[in-house]
């Protein structure tokens, strides 16, 4: 594992889930950074657009490296400083890692945006109840896929944590959180199995979780 010779800047504000899970692995990696916050109630100015034309988080900036989009930055930090830890070493178990990286991004999200837009981000009288069960039972049936997948394996690309795990875990993580009722879809193995350490680290019957999981949630620096 490499360590970074300068500090990382982060740009996008904590409670935003796509900065979570660059959080996440910088926490894991344990590098250094500085985070500062933008866009949602701090706004997006004129500088930061100039680093991402789409006024969205997360931004990351590493020496003359300027990048965006979320499962980007988790790649690089991983292929970066991770390489034979977060980034399998590999190369048939790092193309795992990106196949459920993708699969974060353009089939689970689905699903869960359809929850999360009509029970957080719009007033209750614009709600549509059809969506919310429709991201429901999408959601659970996506659930189900990870249950298997880790009926076979400890983690997504084999027996250890890789980038692979980060964006799905952030994501079914903040959603348990954050959607309180959908607990039941949530909290089950396919939860904690992304923050877990070896077996032989837990306590208590309880998962172990590891420290980058804990840093993306604000719990350690």
């Amino acid at each position: 594992m490499s360590s970074n010779a300068e500090k990382i800047i982060v740009w996008g504000r904590r409670n935003s889930m796509n900065v979570q899970k660059v959080m996440w692995a910088l926490g894991e990696l344990n590098l250094d950074y500085q985070r500062n916050d933008m866009a949602g109630s701090f706004g997006v100015d004129d500088q930061y657009t100039a680093k991402n034309p789409n006024a969205v988080v997360p931004t990351i900036e590493d020496g003359e490296l300027t990048l965006y989009e979320s499962n980007a930055c988790v790649r690089y930090l991983a292929r970066q400083y991770g390489i034979g830890s977060l980034c399998p070493s590999d190369v048939k178990t790092a193309a795992i890692a990106d196949q459920w990286m993708d699969w974060q991004c353009s089939t689970f999200v689905n699903g869960f945006f359809m929850i999360f837009l009509n029970k957080i981000r719009v007033p209750a009288a614009k709600s549509d109840p059809s969506q919310i069960t429709k991201g429901e039972q999408q959601t659970a049936h996506l659930m189900n896929q990870l249950e298997t997948r880790l009926e076979q394996n400890d983690y997504l690309a084999g027996e250890t944590l890789t980038m692979a795990d980060i964006p799905i875990g952030a994501r079914a993580t903040v959603g348990a959180l954050v959607v309180v009722d959908l607990a039941a879809v949530f909290l089950n193995r396919a939860l904690f199995f992304l923050a877990i350490e070896p077996p032989a680290h837990r306590s208590f019957g309880r998962p172990g979780l590891s420290p980058g999981f804990l840093h993306m949630l604000g719990l350690l620096k």
